[in-house]
């Protein structure tokens, strides 16, 4: 490869002077997702209910070489996040990846659980992209990526909450991105199969579900962490300029599969 290519390569694939917000940082894919972006040149603003719980996340990134700044910030509060948000400046991209998920079966769900997942994960990633489409509004450039999940394509049993959030995110995605285009704002999505994190540890306990569920994956594994930094790389990056109102899946073949 030569000098040529690998400098055209990384003017289409570098973040250098950009910042970036990435919501839920403190473990598992946000904070894979947030020290990603800083291996590519951008600063990170990283948010969590609690500024103790980014530390790691924090000293990682800061070991890049990167600036960071870690934001206390309860995504289900509007109030909360347009007061964090709105106090930090410009930023070219958001990560929208909090989120809760708790199984329940559908006929013993109580308010009190839909509120706390939908508030979370749709209506916090809503109001969180709303608080940064200013700034990239005025500089007529911006990438939002948000997180959705194979539930945003599939139903799955006792799931009713979550697999409504990512549903929703889906379709929020693809409206933003057909009203913020004309001010240079693109909104994609990835959609997550299935990676064990702290979140989801629980399913994996199961062993008989986990080596069922993995039978179903034609590349015949879970997902590694690893493997959503490319995507989100591209997305957020010039690579994709014209790239937008997409939903990827990132699932090693199980949609294509089903």
């Amino acid at each position: 490869m030569n000098d040529t290519l690998l400098e055209h390569l990384g003017k289409l694939f570098s973040l250098s002077g950009q910042r970036a917000v990435v919501t839920g940082a403190s473990r598992g894919i946000g904070k894979a997702l947030a020290i990603g972006l800083a291996k590519s040149g951008a600063d990170l603003v990283i948010t969590a209910r609690n500024t103790e719980s980014l530390a790691s996340t924090a000293d990682a990134i800061k070991a890049i070489g990167r600036n960071v700044d870690s934001i206390a910030c309860d995504q289900r509060d509007v109030e909360a996040i347009r007061n964090a948000l709105g106090a930090i400046g410009p930023i070219d991209i958001l990560v929208n990846n909090a989120g809760v998920e708790d199984v329940c079966p559908a006929k013993d769900i109580e308010e009190a659980l839909w509120d706390k997942i939908l508030d979370t994960n749709l209506k916090g990633a809503f109001f969180t992209s709303q608080a940064v489409a200013k700034s990239m509004a005025e500089k007529k450039r911006g990438s939002i990526i948000n997180l959705a999940s194979l539930t945003s394509f599939v139903g799955v049993p006792t799931a009713v909450p979550y697999g409504s959030s990512k549903s929703g995110i889906s379709g929020m995605t693809r409206a933003l991105a057909t009203e913020w285009a004309s001010d240079g704002i693109r909104v994609n999505a990835i959609a997550p199969g299935y990676f064990r994190t702290e979140m989801t540890e629980g399913f994996y306990q199961n062993e008989e579900w986990a080596e069922g569920m993995q039978s179903k994956i034609p590349l015949g594994r879970f997902g590694q962490l690893d493997d959503l930094i490319g995507a989100v790389l591209f997305l957020a990056s010039p690579a994709s300029n014209y790239v937008t109102g997409q939903i990827l899946g990132i699932d090693g073949g199980y949609l294509a599969a089903i």
